[in-house]
């Protein structure tokens, strides 16, 4: 049997910070444990930049390990990485005297650009560009509302209600049910077609690859369900059937929507053996 499931989630502020501020900190303050190597503008500026190379280098090597992309394992890593660089830039900071420790002290002033070098002047323009551009897209992702993916759930049920248990072994004749079951998340009312086909299978041995494979040799439409869903809506219904010759037998469901019917937008089947 196929099917798919696609998960949506949410973001929050910390969630923004964890991926956009924080690692990019620790990174910076691993780097630069003193108090006097680095100004505060130019440390909270860095933490920003630093940030947006390392997360998605981060989800680059959990791709490349086949961890996969999903949230848990990206804010998994992220926060890993917060731990273990965050000690690594506490213990340099440690080693250091008192006096030299890195700490916050704020003072209010305009600042000079005619005492400041020309080097420093470059540097702080470039660091406040930074800033300028990472702060429009915290707000781009935080103002502006993004729509989630627009599928359509296709499922089948067993007799147990659950996606397990299908009829596989059947007598010639004897009745088989399943549920068939749709949920539009398609974001508009769409209108659906289900086609239902028992088609059958013979298996033939591949020899280039050492195994039996199944292959269709013929196929018989059963029969067509339409229907009209608004968004969210769900429909399920109970579909009985019988075969009546022996077999390997393959009961294959197409999912067609808006009136499209060249090419199936979903699928589903399972196989009976009749005896």
């Amino acid at each position: 049997m196929l099917g798919a499931t696609i998960s949506q989630g949410t973001g929050n502020p910390l969630g923004l910070a964890l991926v956009f501020f924080v690692p990019g900190y620790v990174s910076v303050a691993s780097i630069y444990p003193s108090n006097d190597e680095i100004r505060w503008a130019s440390r909270l500026a860095l933490s920003l930049v630093v940030s947006v190379a390392i997360v998605p280098s981060l989800s680059l090597m959990l791709n490349l390990a086949n961890i996969g992309l999903e949230p848990f394992s990206v804010s998994l890593a992220v926060t890993l990485y917060v731990i273990v660089v965050g000690l690594i830039a506490y213990l340099r900071r440690m080693k250091l005297p008192a006096d030299q420790r890195l700490c916050a002290h704020l003072e209010l002033a305009w600042p000079r650009g005619k005492d400041m070098p020309l080097l420093d002047k470059l540097v702080t323009i470039a660091l406040a560009s930074c800033v300028v551009v990472v702060a429009c897209f915290l707000a781009y992702i935080a103002v502006i509302p993004r729509g989630g993916d627009r599928f359509t759930e296709f499922y089948l049920l067993g007799p147990n209600g659950n996606m397990s248990n299908f009829p596989s072994t059947l007598n010639v004749s004897q009745p088989g049910a399943v549920t068939i079951g749709l949920v539009n998340r398609e974001g508009i009312t769409t209108s659906y077609g289900v086609r239902v086909d028992l088609v059958g299978v013979q298996v033939v041995y591949n020899a280039t690859t050492a195994s039996n494979e199944t292959k269709d040799v013929n196929r018989t439409t059963w029969s067509w369900i339409n229907f009209t869903l608004a968004d969210r809506e769900s429909w399920n219904d109970p579909y009985g059937f019988s075969i009546s010759l022996i077999g390997l037998w393959k009961v294959q469901l197409l999912l067609f929507k808006d009136g499209y019917f060249t090419i199936a937008y979903r699928t589903l089947h399972f196989f009976v053996q009749v005896r």
